[in-house]
This record gives structure tokens, C-alpha cells and sequence, in this order.
């Protein structure tokens, strides 16, 4: 059998390990070690699984994912969120929508020092969702902000999403985290228009609550300092040249905890599980990269990206019709995949192609991460939709109804940034 006709056999192999729900990583690990083994020898199998994850394990720019996994946890656990959902409601909540709308703010800004989708989406849940109620907020509304809102964590920085795609593609991290501030805050002010579509239209949605007084607008101002400071020094750091990607998020966890520890709302319970969910989330992380990196190996001994490439390449027809179709599979693989699987799995085949074809592999970082928004609020897989079903106590099939706009708005985000790529590119080409 030719190297492709394997490469092709593994690629099988490996779906078939992931649809009878074994471990991404594993599965990975055994498909790329067996199909090195056949094409390069035993010996060379066993080398590379022996390398492989001290090398990955050692990577100096894998170190900022623990790192930012446990500045998240922190202000999860001491409950900051609530702080950013209060001053959020205080200055739009008398809007029509303007408690959903404030709910997007706040998942922005919890984004920003958060980085993960499943702490976003429970905290705003568990905040935003009983005080919507309290205003006859329509579950289909409220909670399917929460669930969209909740996807802004892994697109504005610091993002573990973009870290990995870094690693895997050698793109420079720093560039790829500010990348995303743009394209977030663009993807949060489309949500909040949908937001106010959809009452406008519909105003049984929602109540209106009463307006804040311009003293407690300015009062309530205080509790937002957390989230400017931790922003301020790790992704300013990054942007002004300052730290690197690993610099910031150690000033970053650094931070959080000193922070935290002031304030007095860290006891030593919280501080536990902040360190024990980290230690959970890092090792599943550092597993999934690890078999990425000897299924990677793999697919290059079977020459499986650079077939492509040739293949891409040799087509008589628009790079942007290529792109299409490849976007389209990622929305097809975002249905039934869960989004670091689809990362680790397609980057290794997919980032040659795009390439070859002209585009900016940082700007495809974005649109990458934007499609993986898409995946986790689109049946039937959609983790988001079903954390916050979980806090809300609310069905999923109320949820999923509910996100029809919210997914327009994604992909109009998309088509944005897809036709105007200086959305996503213009911050990073400033950089020092």
C-alpha cells in the first residue's frame, strides 16, 4: 500500500476511535503510532513515543496555558463575574434587552481574564439568569445569550484555543491572541444588535427595569478594576512588547491570586479547586497536544499534507471558493466534534493548504476560532448550550431555539472578517 492510501486508512481509524468516545488524545497517540510504525519502522514508532511528550511537555509557550487556565479558575472561584454582570446592568439594563445586552458585556469582559468557554458560560449563567427571570426575561432569550455570550472567552484573549493553534502551527502566539480582541468586540456588539432585533420586534421578550441613578452608574464603576488591571498587564504586556505570551500569563495567574487574596475572597477551599480544575483542564490540554504532535508525524510520513496541498493547488478555480468549501467542513465537523479534537485533528492537514493558497495564517486563526464558536452552540454537540441548560434549568431544545440569532450574528462576524481580513490583522501588525 502506498503512504497516502495508510495515511488515509489512519485517518479512518482514528473517526472510528472517536465516534466509540475514546479519549482524543489516546486515540491520536495509538493511530499515530501504529501508522509510524508501518511506515518507518517499530523502532522509530517507540522513538517518537518516547520524545514526543517530554518535547511537548518542555514547549515554553504550552507553559502560558496552565498558567491563564488558573488566572480563570481564580476569578471564577471568587466570583468576580458577578462583579462584571453588576456594573454591566447598572449602566444598560434599563434598555429593552438591556439586561441580555449587559449579559454579552459581561461575558466580553470576563473573556478577557478568563480564556475558557465552560467557566464563561456557568458564571454568567449562574449570575445573569435569575435576574432576567426576576424581569420576565423569556428563557429562549435569556438563556440563549448566556449560551452565546459565553463563546466571546476563547476568542478575546487570552484564548487556550489560539495558544494551541500557535503551537501547532508555529504562528506567533502573542500576534494570535491580540488578533482576537478586534473580531471579539465586533462578535459581542452584533450580538447585542441581534439582541435588540429580536425585542424590537418581539417586546413580550422582556420587561424594562427601572434606570440607574447616575451616582450608582459612577459607584458601581469600582468593581470593573479587577478585570481592567489583569487586561492591562498580561495582554497590554503582550502588546506592547513587554511580556511574552508565558511572561503575561504568569503576571496574569500572579495576579488573580494577589488580587483575590485582598480582597478576601479567597479561602482556602476555593483555592484548592481553582488549582484542582486547572490541573484537570492542563492535563487534558497537554494529552490532546501530545497525540496531535505523533498523529501530526504520522500524516507527514504519509505525506497526507503535502497531497492536499498539490491537489488544492492544481484546481483551476478561486482560492476563496477552496476556502469556502474548507470552512464548510469545519461548520460540518463543529456539529458532531468537540472544538480542541477538531483543532488538533485538522490543523496538521488544513494549515499547509492555507497557506499555499495566499492567506494569512494568523488571520485564519480567527476564523478558526470563530468556527468553533459556531460548533459549540449548534446541535447536537453544543457544550455550550447544555452548561447552560445545566445552570439554568432550563431544556436544551428551549436553548437551541433560542440561538438561531445569535448564530446569524457569528456568521456575519465571519463574512466580515473573511472580506475585510484587517479586522483581524490590523492590531497585530502594530506590534513591536
Amino acid at each position: 500500500m502506498t503512504p497516502g492510501l495508510i495515511g488515509l486508512i489512519g485517518i479512518v481509524l482514528l473517526l472510528i476511535l472517536l465516534a466509540i468516545r475514546m479519549p482524543v488524545g489516546i486515540a491520536m497517540l495509538i493511530v499515530g503510532f501504529l501508522g509510524i510504525a508501518y511506515l518507518l519502522g517499530v523502532k522509530c514508532g517507540l522513538a517518537r513515543l518516547g520524545m514526543t511528550p517530554f518535547a511537548q511537555a518542555s514547549n515554553y509557550g504550552l507553559s502560558a496555558v496552565p498558567l491563564f487556565t488558573l488566572m480563570g479558575m481564580l476569578l471564577l472561584q471568587t466570583e468576580f463575574g458577578r462583579d462584571l454582570y453588576d456594573v454591566a446592568n447598572t449602566w444598560i439594563g434599563h434598555l429593552r434587552g438591556g439586561l441580555a445586552m449587559a449579559t454579552i458585556g459581561a461575558c466580553a469582559a470576563f473573556g478577557a481574564v478568563c480564556g475558557s468557554v465552560n467557566a464563561t458560560t456557568a458564571t454568567m449563567a449562574s449570575v445573569s439568569i435569575p435576574e432576567m427571570n426576576r424581569f420576565n426575561y423569556k428563557p429562549i432569550l435569556s438563556t440563549a445569550c448566556v449560551a452565546a455570550g459565553g463563546t466571546l472567552g476563547i476568542l478575546i484573549p487570552p484564548s487556550v484555543i489560539l495558544i494551541l493553534y500557535g503551537i501547532l502551527t508555529m504562528e506567533p502566539i502573542g500576534k494570535l491572541l491580540i488578533a482576537g480582541i478586534f473580531p471579539g468586540i465586533l462578535q459581542a456588539i452584533l450580538f447585542a444588535v441581534m439582541i435588540y432585533l429580536q425585542v424590537r420586534r418581539d417586546p413580550s421578550l422582556c420587561d424594562i427595569q427601572p434606570k440607574k441613578s447616575t451616582r450608582e452608574k459612577i459607584v458601581v464603576l469600582k468593581n470593573i478594576w479587577v478585570v481592567v488591571v489583569l487586561f492591562l498587564l498580561s495582554i497590554g504586556g503582550i502588546y506592547l512588547g513587554v511580556f511574552t505570551p508565558t511572561e503575561a500569563a504568569g503576571v496574569g495567574a500572579f495576579g488573580a491570586f494577589a488580587i483575590s487574596l485582598l480582597s478576601r475572597r479567597l479561602t482556602f477551599k476555593r483555592l484548592w479547586e481553582a488549582l484542582d480544575s486547572s490541573v484537570q483542564i492542563t492535563t487534558m490540554i497537554f494529552l490532546v497536544v501530545i497525540g496531535a504532535t505523533v498523529f501530526g508525524y504520522f500524516l507527514a510520513a504519509a505525506r497526507i499534507p503535502m497531497m492536499l496541498s498539490s491537489a488544492f493547488a492544481s484546481m483551476a478555480v478561486s482560492r476563496y471558493l477552496i476556502l469556502a468549501g474548507i470552512l464548510f467542513m469545519y461548520f460540518i465537523l463543529g456539529l458532531f466534534m468537540e472544538g480542541i479534537a477538531i483543532l488538533v485533528l485538522t490543523v496538521p492537514i488544513i494549515y499547509p493548504v492555507i497557506i499555499d493558497l495566499g492567506f494569512n495564517g494568523i488571520w485564519f486563526g480567527i476564523i478558526m476560532t470563530i468556527l468553533i464558536n459556531i460548533g459549540l452552540i449548534t446541535p447536537p454537540v453544543g457544550i455550550g448550550v447544555y452548561i447552560t441548560s445545566s445552570v439554568s434549568k432550563v431544556s436544551v431544545e428551549t436553548v437551541f431555539r433560542g440561538i438561531a440569532p445569535f448564530l446569524a450574528a457569528m456568521i456575519v462576524c465571519l463574512l466580515l472578517i473573511v472580506i475585510f481580513p484587517q479586522i483581524a490583522l490590523i492590531l497585530p501588525n502594530l506590534m513591536r
